[in-house]
């Protein structure tokens, strides 16, 4: 499939309105705390440590690709002017739904997150981006385009997959006898390393194609593009769906700052 974003963008389009985990919105009882400095903003199964965030009162967020209602109206409570960034507009809807019902000032824009040229350079203190660059075919765009728009001194707190999630074999008989069948190598993409049949399959039933990207990519692409990574999380999956998901901690999360690049 040569237009995998407008695919995903349907796929994504029919989660929001499926109402799927990440596409519920924070409750008012939530946002009301934030308003109050009690933050919990999550871009892991885990809440994100306070020092990640800092005093945002005030400062300029982008959310990117973090739309659902989740990470931006939590920011907005706690003070911040946030953008919110997605591909998906259901998704920006559920934005706009708790902005409406919460008198927060959140501003949605759609788009492809390896394109963000809509935003001026140098003008962001701050880009949350939850688990969502499986979506896209290359990271490293992301984190070029990341590092263009925040300020110097800027963070990046961002999430992704380990990629060992996506080496094995996920037929049901094997998953059953409880054992690892490495198949697929990093990185990994649905659109080369599946079957016909198998991703034919995938893009009838409607779900999104998916990139498994190399932590090459994923940790050493922000270093490259000039982020120093300066704290690091991770978090085993609450509801396992891979085999390897008991055994390690498949949720990664990064702190990065913007430096002046050489």
């Amino acid at each position: 499939m040569k237009d995998f974003i407008k695919h995903n963008q349907k796929a994504w389009d029919s989660q929001a309105r499926a109402n799927v985990p990440w596409s519920q919105p924070v409750s008012s009882e939530v946002v009301e705390k934030a308003k109050q400095g009690i933050r919990e903003l999550y871009v892991l199964p885990t809440s994100l440590d306070k020092d990640w965030i800092g005093d945002i009162k005030g400062k300029k967020v982008l959310c990117l690709a973090s739309a659902g209602g989740q990470q931006g109206p939590i920011l907005a409570a706690l003070g911040a002017e946030v953008t919110v960034f997605d591909l998906s507009e259901e998704q920006l809807s559920k934005d706009r739904d708790v902005a409406t019902r919460n008198q927060l000032n959140i501003v949605t824009k759609q788009g492809d997150m390896r394109d963000l040229r809509v935003f001026e350079n140098d003008c962001f203190d701050l880009i949350v981006h939850p688990i969502s660059n499986l979506y896209v075919d290359d990271v490293t765009k992301v984190w070029e385009e990341c590092f263009r728009v925040l300020k110097t001194g800027g963070k990046l707190i961002s999430s992704f997959y380990n990629p060992v999630v996506f080496i094995e074999d996920r037929q049901a008989e094997i998953k059953a006898t409880g054992m690892i069948q490495p198949k697929y190598t990093i990185p990994y993409a649905d659109q080369t390393d599946l079957s016909e049949a198998a991703l034919n399959q995938k893009i009838e039933k409607g779900e999104a194609l998916v990139f498994g990207h190399s932590l090459k990519d994923l940790i050493g692409g922000q270093t490259r593009a000039g982020f120093a990574i300066i704290a690091y999380d991770e978090a085993l999956q609450p509801h396992p769906r891979f085999t390897i998901d008991p055994f390690i901690p498949t949720f990664i999360a990064t702190l990065s700052v913007k430096l002046n690049k050489l």
